[in-house]
């Protein structure tokens, strides 16, 4: 971490905080707000690092938001995100050689490759300097930071997770959560969808315990490798060197089977019982709600090494904007490639930082016959990541760039009528909360290649609808009008909900020459004039099968929290917020300057 640190200083991209900070809230709250700051803030170093409520000192620095802009990310690549993404497209394309000099040029090409492949090495590595083993054995030696209050204690958040099959012919790179159970437990947050999952299932139907080992630090882009969504059994290490072009030089743990990055800043051995889970989270995540606690697998710790100078890597996730943003736009770059050998039709594909990713993706395309969006919609809810994603809207090739939200939204609403809907049932993310049950639910697609010709409503002014809005729905709290100029402008309103949303829409069915789309959401918690956090809270809230509603032209969607009125049976999770005293504290300190509208806008 010391080179990725001094690289930050050189280019401006570091901020050094020598005040004492508390691994309990206080260090993830001001990571938490500089994110949220124009271009990602900066890199954070925390170098004076306390746990008050035990009164232990670490000697060591936390660093975060290191990925947490377009800059740094490009920085610590070392190239661009481009100049990756166009290698792939090159390497997928490779054609056998016409000519001599074809061949010639091949060969440069494949000898480029050579150092992709990781290098083990003999003996042992500088993430191995220091040993505790036995009764030295303490998790909480490390700064494992608790982001959020109700989080159910401490998570390393940035985890290299190390895992190999049954028969270790396969190796995986992943990064899950991990809660600090006590001072020789962690918590394994693997999806069942994930590949170390798929390998605990091997050794729990042979009866095995599995070896794991968790590196942090080293060289950032192991952390990026880590997330990578790379098909079943490939090394996600290969990315390393097909970036850096260099291989990783791997050293083996001392007590598990498993290689890890020589220097990497700590690692985290130990040995999965595969008949042992036990409760992990809540956890803050990055949906901006909590995960609930669920049973998971249990790792006994085994052994930790560490450098003799370690940086200890951390991240923060919650409501959007987060560092995960800038992370994910460089996956999404880097991958569309491959994406395109599945969906070679595809022209471009943009996830919105405030729909969570999986809760909404914009796809650009070019349509070649009737129907062919919705055939794209099954392609892409069956590739990999992309079959966890809720929502998806298909756009032409003369639609605007798929970043310009305000554009797209025009773009879609001018040719959409309910026809344009795709509703359907499909397999969710595990942090996903809305659906009625875990793990499946409602997906909806939006057909916007297609214009179809339909007449604007008549509209009325914010005011004279909400009075009409009042007469059939007497909870309805106020109302705000989006997108007026287009054919289907956007009507949000907030309710005291005190019956399901289905009965608030059919009372607006006599409105409908003023309504094209209505957006319902909870008063509470709830800004009618912040589009950015209307998106995020929607996007979140809805399952497609339940919580849209269609009478003619008028289209409804249920943003609101659920509970039994809406015959949903599973616990609801609260929002992620800040503690406000722990602001107050760091407002007095001089530590805490995010702008007051910031603070507002993105509902810390």
């Amino acid at each position: 971490m010391k080179k990725s640190i001094e690289l930050l200083k050189q280019n401006n991209e570091l901020k050094i905080i020598d005040e004492e900070l508390d691994i309990y809230l206080e260090i993830p709250h001001l990571a938490y707000a500089e994110v949220k700051k124009e271009n990602g803030g900066k890199a954070l170093l925390f170098t004076n690092v306390v746990d008050k409520k035990s009164g232990k000192k670490f000697k060591e620095s936390v660093l975060m938001n290191i990925f947490g802009s377009y800059k740094r990310c490009e920085l610590l690549f070392g190239r661009t995100i481009e100049s990756v993404a166009d290698e792939i497209t090159k390497l997928l394309h490779m054609k056998p050689p016409a000519g001599f000099f074809d061949k010639l040029a091949m060969a440069s090409e494949l000898f480029s490759l050579k150092n992709i492949f990781p290098k083990k090495l003999k003996g042992s590595g500088p993430c191995q300097e220091i040993k505790y083993l036995d009764e030295d054995i303490d998790l909480y030696k490390l700064p494992v930071l608790t982001t959020w209050e109700q989080d159910g204690g401490p998570f390393i958040t940035m985890g290299q997770v190390y895992t190999q099959s049954l028969d270790g012919e396969m190796v995986n790179l992943g990064m899950y959560r991990l809660q600090v159970y006590d001072k020789n437990h962690l918590g394994m947050h693997w999806q069942i969808h994930k590949d170390s999952s798929h390998f605990f299932d091997q050794y729990q139907k042979a009866g095995k315990k599995m070896p794991v080992s968790v590196a942090i630090g080293g060289d950032p882009l192991y952390t990026w490798c880590a997330t990578a969504p790379l098909p079943y059994g490939v090394n996600e290490l290969l990315m390393y060197g097909l970036i850096k072009k260099e291989n990783v030089k791997l050293v083996k743990s001392i007590t598990t089977p498993l290689y890890i990055p020589q220097d990497v800043d700590y690692v985290i051995e130990g040995w999965v019982d595969t008949s042992e889970m036990r409760v992990e989270g809540p956890f803050g995540d990055h949906t901006g709600y909590y995960t609930l606690a669920e049973p998971y697998p249990v790792m006994e710790v085994s052994a930790i090494t560490t450098k003799t100078d370690p940086v200890f890597l951390a991240t923060v996730v919650g409501k959007p904007p987060l560092e995960d943003k800038y992370m994910g736009w460089a996956t999404g770059k880097i991958f569309f490639p491959l994406l395109k050998t599945t969906a070679p039709d595809l022209i471009d594909y943009h996830m919105p930082e405030n729909a969570g990713f999986h809760n909404l993706i914009l796809a650009k395309m070019k349509p070649l016959y009737k129907g062919h969006a919705k055939q794209f919609m099954h392609a892409f809810w069956g590739a990999g990541q992309m079959s966890f994603v809720k929502h998806a809207i298909f756009l032409d090739e003369n639609a605007p760039k798929l970043e310009e939200y305000e554009a797209i939204a025009a773009y879609v609403l001018d040719r959409f009528t309910p026809k344009s809907l795709f509703i359907t049932e499909g397999i969710l993310d595990a942090l996903d909360h809305s659906s009625p049950e875990n793990l499946v639910g409602g997906k909806l697609g939006i057909d916007a290649t297609t214009a179809h010709t339909v007449e604007a409503p008549q509209l009325l002014d914010d005011k004279e609808l909400f009075a009409k809005v009042k007469e059939v729905i007497p909870e309805a709290v106020d109302l705000h009008q989006f997108m007026k100029k287009t054919k289907n402008p956007i009507t949000v309103i907030p309710l005291k909900k005190k019956k399901n949303v289905k009965n608030y829409f059919d009372a607006l069915v006599e409105l409908s020459t003023h309504i094209r789309v209505v957006v319902f959401v909870d008063d509470a918690k709830n800004d009618i004039l912040n589009p950015y956090m209307l998106v995020w809270r929607v996007t979140n809230n809805i399952d497609a099968l339940r919580d849209i509603f269609i009478s003619g032209l008028m289209v409804g969607l249920d943003g609101t929290n659920k509970n039994m009125l809406d015959g949903f049976n599973r616990e609801w999770p609260d929002d992620v917020d800040c503690t406000s005293s722990v602001i107050d504290s760091l407002k007095r300190r001089s530590l805490w300057d995010l702008d007051e509208k910031l603070y507002q806008k993105y509902q810390l």
